[in-house]
């Protein structure tokens, strides 16, 4: 689905708009539009889709594709994650995972096994941090109604934020029929990053389980957070072979508050690339425009738009 999905948006990307304060950029060679805001420096990202976002002011500093609809895999267990908060279900009850959470449309390995019984607090962690699906499952089967009581919450978040373009089907993000835009994605990662457990619980580099009398080890599946140059205060990877390798993350980048959206990355590391990009090119253009200021105080004479 993904794959054609690329070859409409080298023809939608093309009349793309996005009323903000951001002005429209070039049009890059293979045909997709970018909106940026006024800026020094170019960036080139191997995203089919992206979008960075001021947090503080909502501005729109850059856009590729931003209103272009896909599949989002896990970064669904995002709004899975505040559907569950929402509803002010006990963190400590102790949920059983069952044959019902296993990948029956993937077949994605799990090493909780039917049977393991887990705190919802414990499943919630290690479906955020390590993406864990058979803990995403769980969490929405547990939910009062079950599963479609679950999903209907979901689209029902979705419409409270203003995600238009958004539809959610399950609560791991392995469904296709998991779709949203970067612009979408925006605002969920906005209002994910209200929950305090959410914020704590996708920047922990890792968290050990004990199952059956034996430790399991997980790890964060966005190897940025352990980056100790990166101050990441929310984040979610997402791969299905349709959705390509996503990333969402809220950081403070050259002293600003930001929110970023990459979905489809091409390459295994590209999307890791992709945000270092970023964060080099907002970096660039925050020096360019602190001489800029440096120099016309200098002059008494009011800089010129970077």
């Amino acid at each position: 689905m993904l794959r054609s999905l690329r070859h409409l948006l080298i023809c939608a990307g093309l009349g793309l708009g996005l009323a903000s304060a951001a002005c429209a950029g070039p049009v890059e060679a293979g045909g997709r539009a970018e909106i940026a805001a006024p800026a020094t420096h170019k960036l080139s990202l191997r995203s089919a889709a992206a979008l960075i976002q001021d947090q503080e002011t909502g501005e729109i500093l850059y856009g590729k594709n931003p209103s272009a609809v896909a599949p989002i895999a896990s970064i669904t267990k995002l709004m899975t994650a505040m559907v569950v908060l929402d509803a002010g279900l006990d963190l400590d009850e102790t949920i059983t995972i069952s044959a019902e959470d296993m990948d029956a449309l993937r077949g994605t390995h799990s090493r909780l096994k039917p049977g393991v019984s887990l705190s919802r607090d414990e499943l919630l962690r290690v479906a955020l941090m390590a993406s864990e699906n058979r803990a995403a499952a769980a969490l929405g089967r547990s939910y009062p109604g079950g599963i479609e009581a679950f999903t209907r919450a979901m689209n029902l978040k979705a419409q409270m934020l203003g995600m238009n373009d958004s539809r959610f089907d399950d609560a791991t993000g392995l469904s296709s029929a998991n779709v949203s835009s970067a612009e979408d994605l925006a605002k969920l990662v906005r209002a994910a990053h209200r929950y305090e457990l959410i914020r704590s619980y996708t920047t922990l580099t890792g968290h050990e389980l004990h199952v059956a009398g034996r430790p399991l080890a997980y790890h964060n599946t966005n190897r940025l957070v352990a980056n100790g140059s990166w101050n990441i205060g929310l984040s979610k990877t997402g791969f299905t072979s349709d959705a390509g390798r996503c990333l969402v993350l809220q950081a403070k980048l050259a002293e600003r508050q930001v929110i970023i959206v990459l979905l489809d990355s091409w390459g295994k590391l590209s999307r890791i690339g992709d945000a270092n990009r970023i964060r080099a090119w907002l970096e660039r253009n925050a020096r360019s425009q602190s001489t800029a200021v440096h120099k016309a105080a200098q002059t008494g004479r009011n800089p010129a738009p970077a």
